[in-house]
């Protein structure tokens, strides 16, 4: 699938997953964009695949986990435009609230790293604003 410069929106999953002590699963990124960035996992939806079946499907593939979707954030539309001002990266992202359920957490896939980060840890690390803003929602909405 051609990421850059598509002819249409891409439509991506992303899930805020929380562990019993209220910490959030981040990984950090092996691909572009946001390579080396910590992010929530996530990745696109595939065609005749359920949303919610994406985002269960994307963190056990980049986390080796199980998780619960719960409900949805928010949708966000990340537009990248390149030097000439040309669409470089364009994705609808469906953010999810979930729960950790079970497994051993290990990084695999396309992520360098994966780590449960608590609210208080999340100001050191170089994490994307417009991740940091469903973080920050998350939080304001509550861990269930």
């Amino acid at each position: 699938m051609i990421r850059s410069y598509p002819k249409t929106p891409l439509v991506g999953v992303g899930v805020l997953t929380f562990n019993s002590e209220q910490k959030i699963l981040l990984v950090q990124r092996g691909n572009e964009p946001a390579k080396s960035l910590w992010s929530l996992p996530g990745g696109l939806v595939e065609l005749g695949e359920r949303v919610r079946d994406a985002g269960i499907r994307e963190v056990k593939e980049e986390c080796n986990i199980d998780i619960e979707p719960l409900d949805v954030i928010s949708v966000v539309d990340l537009i990248l435009q390149d030097s000439d001002g040309k669409i470089k990266y364009h994705y609808v992202l469906i953010d999810y609230l979930a729960k950790f359920i079970s497994g051993e957490l290990r990084p695999q896939s396309d992520v360098i790293a994966a780590e449960w980060f608590s609210q208080q840890q999340l100001a050191e690390l170089d994490i994307p604003e417009v991740t940091r803003e469903v973080i920050e929602k998350a939080f304001r909405m509550g861990l269930e």
